[in-house]
């Protein structure tokens, strides 16, 4: 995708997000009015309240929509893992092709992205399916974050606790379980072989400890039911411990 085509959908974006960012404090019902309102916070709250309802609890609410939206976009999820699998098994070639093509001149660059997208066309590597499952849940994790905070602000809603965490206010504890989670799934997935996605697997962990330690505790259990799917599927899908059984005869064959 050309440069100015994700400058659009990065805009197209952020003024999704801000379109809510002005009523993230105030109550919230079926009546609300708004793009964001209508189709992302009532949705999530609507669907909070229902499997609350049916659950018991806000927390299992929580926990039953957060499961259900993460075996929605795991066809994403899947797609993703596997592009990324696919792209560590081209990286010899595509190295190849940059000393092939080394020269810095438009020309040259030119001819280097096109035998570079052939390559990863020819290898089944879709470079936007790292993208697709950031940019839906963007939308979705800050919808919970409106919808959890204006729940909060309206009457009729008591989130009340996650054993002994107060949902509606930030629960340390639970957000450093959530860092703690992060790093796994990135231990556990394409990043571990990535030299440029491992400053992720460093900066993503405390990233959401610090969100967790300021945001609402339902964000941070979001996170951690979210992460425990996610390490679910690395094991399926990446299966870590074979790279472990095969990396010393891989390694083994490049001496000889």
């Amino acid at each position: 995708m050309k440069k100015q085509h994700w400058v659009i959908l990065s805009l197209v974006a952020v003024a999704l997000l801000l379109s809510g960012c002005t009523e993230f404090n105030e109550p919230i019902s079926k009546d609300s009015t708004g793009f964001w309102n209508e189709f992302i916070v009532w949705p999530l709250v609507s669907a909070i309240k229902y499997f609350a309802d049916l659950l018991g609890t806000y927390a299992w609410g929580i926990i039953a929509v957060t499961i259900i939206i993460r075996l929605a976009i795991l066809p994403l999820m899947i797609k993703q893992t596997k592009s990324s699998k696919k792209m560590q098994e081209i990286q010899p070639k595509l190295k190849e092709l940059q000393k092939k093509y080394a020269s810095k001149d438009a020309q040259t660059q030119q001819q280097y992205q096109q035998e570079m997208m052939k390559l990863m066309s020819e290898s089944g590597v879709n470079p936007l399916a790292g993208c697709l499952p950031v940019i839906i849940q963007m939308p979705i994790l800050i919808g919970f974050y409106h919808a959890i905070n204006r729940m909060n602000a309206t009457s009729t809603f008591d989130l009340g606790n996650f054993f002994i965490f107060p949902l509606a206010d930030p629960a340390p504890a639970l957000a450093i379980t959530a860092g703690l989670m992060q790093f796994i799934v990135l231990r556990t997935g394409p990043a571990m072989d990535n030299p440029q996605m491992k400053i992720m697997m460093y900066i993503m962990p405390f990233m959401i400890i610090g969100f967790g330690m300021a945001l609402p505790a339902a964000l941070s259990l979001y996170w951690v039911i979210g992460n425990i799917i996610s390490i679910l599927q690395n094991l399926f899908i990446y299966k870590p411990w074979n790279k472990d059984k095969t990396q010393p005869a891989q390694n083994g064959g490049a001496k000889k």
